[in-house]
């Protein structure tokens, strides 16, 4: 974890971290069968200090509204992926689910039972929900690469674009902002993440409130 925020994910490797403990690459595999082995538990890690993160702010009131409990719990989390921002990546790209993060996502149903969802409706704001829950919004387009300046489209490429997808241009053109240390993506900055947060946690409510 220590190699990734300094570094980037792409340094985590066999060899960098034996360095950084001291010791030799082959004697990592006495602990960890290889490198995707490395990065499950690196993923463990990151879900589980949600975890920690998540019990020390506590429960809240036993009265409290769950869609106060359920906003604290994911600003919380995303705390978290603010203080890692290589975590987004690396939770999307491991072939199977931390076991941490089924018990996670458990509390997170819990939470809305017991506010009164139906498991139906709870059902569908999980997905609702998606990697929100987790502090982060998946990004729909894939990110630039690391030499995004050299895959810069020209002037004329812009404008063909604009030309193709007008309202796509138009949007960006309105909405782009630059990285204020508060962004984990383009399209993830703290004030859109809270907006559609609480845009879905104001609909399940009254989508609950319907079937009462």
């Amino acid at each position: 974890m220590a190699v990734a925020d300094a570094h980037g994910l792409a340094h985590v490797t066999m060899r960098r971290v034996a360095a950084d403990l001291g010791v030799e690459a082959m004697s990592l595999y006495h602990h960890v069968a290889n490198k995707d082995a490395l990065l499950d538990g690196l993923a463990e890690a990151v879900v589980q200090e949600v975890h920690d993160q998540v019990a020390a702010t506590g429960s809240g009131a036993p009265d409290a509204d769950w869609r106060a409990t359920l906003r604290r719990r994911f600003l919380t989390a995303r705390s978290v992926m603010l203080q890692h921002p290589w975590a987004p990546g690396l939770l999307g790209s491991r072939p199977a689910a931390p076991a941490a993060l089924l018990a996670y996502y458990d509390e997170v149903l819990a939470t809305m039972l017991d506010g009164g969802l139906s498991y139906r409706l709870a059902h569908r704001g999980l997905h609702a929900f998606g990697s929100l829950a987790l502090g982060f919004a998946q990004e729909l387009f894939p990110a630039p690469p690391a030499d995004a300046a050299a895959t810069t489209p020209s002037e004329a490429e812009r404008a063909a674009l604009a030309e193709a997808f007008p309202h796509l241009a138009a949007m960006t053109a309105a909405e782009i902002h630059d990285a204020d240390g508060d962004v984990l993506g383009w399209c993830d900055s703290q004030t859109e993440f809270e907006f559609t947060l609480d845009l879905l946690l104001d609909g399940l409510e009254r989508a609950r409130s319907g079937e009462d």
